[in-house]
């Protein structure tokens, strides 16, 4: 016999109408611990409800969140989610589609909180821009805590490590159980009072309940007021209550708190220290800069020293005159080198140069004479020697030499030396 078979869809669908048509999984609270909280940008939330053995996946839509949840759903919470169970015939998955959601058991407390929370935000306690800063180094730094605990010992520890000089002020505070509130709120009005540089609220960790002192809008409030800065390291880093919203600076245990309250001091003297010498290596840059730059100035006003210009002045006349001086000689040389072979052919020329070894230059009446013609006897004559003139009178004509001067006799009248 055949077996009829079926669609994957036909089964799905089958149980969908199984799981809806059941009246206890059509409006049904389940308890659980929510895990994988995914808010999607359509504004749905997918989840998983999970317990020691078994978990469910949910999901609350958009038109349910804006109706039925008055709180940030976050992993870790524990609460009672209302709505029907389905089968997602997609997958073949079945889910809770919740419709409200409500915190399990300190609910009423997480409720509160969120409550509260959203109000002081809305009358401003949480603005940005009325945070004050805190102060780099402080000198005396105030502590409400309990006298007694980790807390308190744990932000002495540091606080000696950190810088030793610090005056550390603490008010004693109850910081659980009835009254606490308004204790941490009178510390840190009474603190505030005393003109301290810093003040840090805060207590270990615990649980919302054992923490609720400093989600009280008294607190709040007290924080608002205070014209010191305030430090609020409340729990532990997961741990958020309103004083943190309201403080100046949150700090996820009052262990951190006090580090960013105090500074170490050895790690502000090491950057001191770095900063001097820094500042010691740009001083000694600054001061070769300056050298160099009056090196500088000294070689241009030395270059431009009227004292060095008329040394070069002084050294450029003497250069000159010595070339000039060069110039000169060689010319005087050059001139009088000419001037003797002038001189000399000059010489060659003249009549006088030629009155030597015996010839004499003759004149009548200041006429030279050139031929015998000239004369006649009885004519007085000159004749002029190379070194002297000779007064002489004509007695006679021949046509030979020293025999025709024997012969004709001539007569010299006398010797004038010089002109």
């Amino acid at each position: 016999m055949a077996v009829q078979s079926y669609t994957v869809s036909q089964i799905n669908g089958y149980i969908k109408n199984l799981i809806a048509s059941d009246y206890l999984l059509g409006d049904i609270a389940i308890k659980g611990e929510v895990s994988n909280c995914k808010y999607h940008s359509s504004g749905h939330i997918y989840f998983t409800l999970k317990d020691a053995t078994g978990s469910i996946a949910a999901v609350m839509f958009r038109s349910s969140v804006n109706s039925g949840l008055r709180f940030q759903l976050t992993n870790g919470q524990m609460v009672v989610a209302r709505g029907n169970v389905n089968v997602y015939e997609r997958d073949g998955r079945y889910q809770l589609y919740v419709n409200s959601i409500k915190l399990d058991g300190t609910g009423n407390l997480y409720e509160e909180y969120e409550r509260l929370k959203q109000k002081l935000y809305e009358q401003g306690l949480f603005e940005f821009d009325i945070k004050k800063k805190i102060p780099a180094y402080p000198k005396r730094v105030g502590i409400v805590t309990a006298k007694t605990g980790a807390a308190i010992q744990d932000i002495m520890n540091i606080a000696k490590r950190r810088n030793p000089f610090v005056q550390l002020i603490l008010y004693p505070a109850r910081v659980q159980g009835e009254g606490a509130a308004e204790d941490i709120a009178q510390g840190i009005r009474t603190l505030d009072e005393m003109n301290l540089d810093t003040i840090i609220i805060g207590r270990g960790g615990g649980s919302i309940e054992d923490l609720w002192a400093f989600n009280e809008e008294v607190v709040a409030w007290a924080i608002y007021h205070a014209k010191t800065p305030i430090i609020s390291g409340t729990g532990h880093e997961i741990d958020n209550t309103i004083a943190d919203y309201a403080a100046d600076l949150r700090a996820p245990t009052p262990s951190a708190a006090c580090e960013l309250a105090i500074p170490d001091i050895m790690s502000t003297i090491r950057q001191i220290d770095s900063l001097a010498a820094q500042m010691g290596r740009l001083l000694e840059n600054r001061i070769d800069g300056i050298r160099s730059r009056i090196f500088t100035y000294e070689r241009q006003l030395r270059l431009l020293n009227p004292k060095q210009k008329l040394m070069g002045q002084q050294q450029y006349i003497d250069e000159q005159y010595d070339r000039l001086k060069r110039l000169m000689r060689q010319q005087y040389d050059s001139k009088l080198h000419r001037l003797q072979l002038l001189s000399t052919r000059i010489n060659g020329m003249s009549p006088t140069a030629k009155l030597v070894n015996g010839f004499g230059y003759m004149e009548k009446n200041g006429e030279a004479v050139h031929s015998v013609k000239q004369l006649k006897a009885g004519d007085d004559i000159n004749i002029t020697m190379h070194d002297g003139v000779i007064n002489a009178s004509v007695t006679g004509f021949g046509t030979g030499k020293e025999e025709q001067a024997a012969d004709n006799g001539l007569q010299t009248g006398g010797t004038d030396v010089g002109k």
